[in-house]
């Protein structure tokens, strides 16, 4: 079975592929690019079984018929994290705590910073809308560096293109060259929530639905947490 996904999830999919095809699944090869590239092969009709994006990116593909709505599910939540240059011989490793005490200490650091690095993604687009609540915008103009699409934010810090970089704690983790400060904290936390489809195009759909349905069971869990992701907010999006 052939599927799609964007590169924030693109680890995490592997070992659970993995996982299920030992499970007795059938095998699933998934191609991981850059979210908006992936959204818009669906849409233009090329050929998967199953499509893992972000939620809104899904749900828009499965309003214009694209993928089953009706299969749709929450199965991933990625926090933003904070990460700063590190050393080449240095690789992410997850934080215990938030980068940052509050708001304002966030918003101190993100007019302190030279350059600040920030996704192509959901991530980056709620980054840049909280920059604007803020009213910080005009401030930080010429100072926004968003990462081309395909490109983690970790490259643009490992290379010393940025100085301070936001994106899914998932993308940043066990790359080298930075350091993670930690995620946000509460009062400006910024989250994705990955889910999976089966496409419209699927030339399995119900081997592609038992597929979904193991991804968001008990047997899922604990990779999901390995990879430094957590459960969907509603719990019936878990139950085995």
């Amino acid at each position: 079975m052939r599927a799609i996904s964007s590169m924030a999830t693109r680890s995490v999919l592997a070992d659970l592929a993995g996982a299920a095809s030992l499970a007795g699944l059938p095998a699933l090869q998934i191609e991981s690019v850059g979210g908006v590239d992936a959204a818009r092969r669906v849409a233009e009709g090329e050929a998967f079984d199953l499509v893992f994006l972000a939620e809104p990116a899904l749900r828009r593909l499965a309003t214009a018929g694209h993928v089953d709505g009706a299969t749709l599910v929450p199965l991933l939540v990625s926090q933003v994290a904070v990460a700063v240059p590190g050393g080449d011989a240095e690789a992410g490793a997850a934080p215990q705590a938030h980068a940052f005490r509050d708001a304002g200490e966030l918003r101190a650091a993100l007019r302190a910073a030279p350059r600040i690095g920030y996704s192509t993604g959901p991530s980056g687009t709620a980054l840049v809308d909280m920059i604007a609540r803020w009213g910080l915008t005009d401030e930080l103009e010429g100072r926004l560096v968003q990462a081309r699409p395909g490109v983690p934010v970790a490259r643009l810090l490992a290379e010393n293109e940025v100085d301070l970089g936001l994106q899914q704690l998932s993308e940043l983790i066990g790359q080298r060259g930075i350091r993670i400060l930690g995620t946000l904290p509460a009062d400006c936390a910024i989250e994705t929530v990955f889910a999976g489809a089966v496409a419209a195009a699927a030339s399995e759909p119900a081997a592609g639905r038992e597929l979904l349905d193991f991804l968001r069971s008990g047997a899922a869990a604990s990779i999901i947490a390995d990879h430094s992701f957590g459960a969907p907010a509603d719990p019936a999006a878990r139950a085995d």
